[in-house]
């Protein structure tokens, strides 16, 4: 089980950043069907495939430097789920614990809905922001799951720090939620420069259409469909909850034992450098597919802190 556990693990950081970079790449609809590619197994390649493709979807001629990264992440995560499936097979037959197998696995189903709305709703974000919690969750859960094992010893932290934890979990997950909000409505360079915006301490901004959630469903949105100040009210709220969540972090490093306070101070430095690079660069590939990376791991260290045993001495 434990071995299945962390194959299932890597497979689920392996989807994350294949997403990522799907998204990144403008790939999301690379595929305009689901789960196949232009009505095919495979991405079309030969003449043949690709003149019916063609004449299938008229409006959507087949882009294969496109195709092949979503059909990549559609095959990852259908392993993902076989093995998640096989992980609740186990458990039923070793007569283990179900809670964890049967939440991942009702998890994955979801997912794989979701990555079918993906595309039939043509990238809505409230889909799009939705399957990319669905899949930090996902592998939140699997590491939960072999830290339960025994596979990680648990780290024993103070009272106040598990306290304090649950609030910077609560702020991380918001400013996940704002990441892939800002993500999905392709608000990421809104704001060309940093710390301002624009030269601007608080630029001109469209909260009540940035934060819309009745966004209409029927338009494509790829590469977005918000005005400027729409996103630009997006982009500041993230940096904003970027800020807020730094501050709590750093009060928490304070409580931490010296191992675990290094190693989320050194996440928290590495995340926060990533996103002024973002910004600074203009959304390089490499940089902003970390990001999301190391946003995951920065979840996955504040759910092993809260899963360790507490101590009513202080921490250090």
């Amino acid at each position: 089980m434990r071995y299945l556990t962390i194959v299932a693990f890597s497979l689920g950081l392996l989807v994350v950043v294949l997403g990522a970079y799907t998204r990144l790449v403008d790939a999301g609809l690379g595929c305009p069907d689901w789960p196949g590619c232009y009505g095919f197994v495979g991405v079309p390649t030969s003449e043949a495939e690709l003149a019916i493709a063609n004449e299938r979807f008229p409006d959507h001629p087949v882009e294969s430097e496109k195709a092949w990264p979503e059909m990549i992440h559609r095959y990852a995560a259908t392993l993902l789920g076989i093995v998640i499936l096989a992980i609740l097979a186990v458990a039923i037959f070793a007569r283990l614990p179900l809670g964890l197998p049967i939440t991942l696995t009702l998890l994955v189903i979801a997912q794989g809905i979701f990555g079918a709305w993906t595309v039939t709703l043509k990238l809505w974000p409230q889909v799009v922001t939705l399957h990319l919690l669905g899949g930090f969750a996902t592998v939140t859960l699997l590491w939960l799951y072999f830290v339960q094992q025994g596979g990680v010893p648990r780290a024993k932290v103070s009272h106040k720090a598990r306290t304090l934890s649950w609030l910077v979990g609560a702020l991380l997950v918001a400013q996940i939620t704002l990441g892939g909000w800002t993500a999905s409505n392709y608000a990421a360079l809104a704001c060309p420069d940093f710390p301002l915006c624009h030269g601007q301490l608080i630029p001109a901004m469209d909260f009540r259409h940035g934060f819309n959630v009745l966004q209409e469903i029927g338009p494509s949105y790829l590469g977005g469909e918000l005005s400027n100040d729409a996103r630009i009210a997006i982009q500041v709220s993230h940096r904003l909850g970027a800020m807020v969540l730094a501050g709590f972090t750093l009060l928490l490093l304070t409580r931490l034992p010296s191992s675990l306070r290094w190693w989320l101070g050194s996440v928290l430095v590495i995340q926060f450098g990533l996103g002024v690079s973002n910004i600074w660069l203009q959304l390089p590939l490499a940089v902003a597919t970390l990001h999301n990376l190391v946003a995951l791991v920065y979840l996955l260290t504040i759910a092993y802190v809260l899963i360790g045993p507490s101590t009513r001495s202080s921490a250090g």
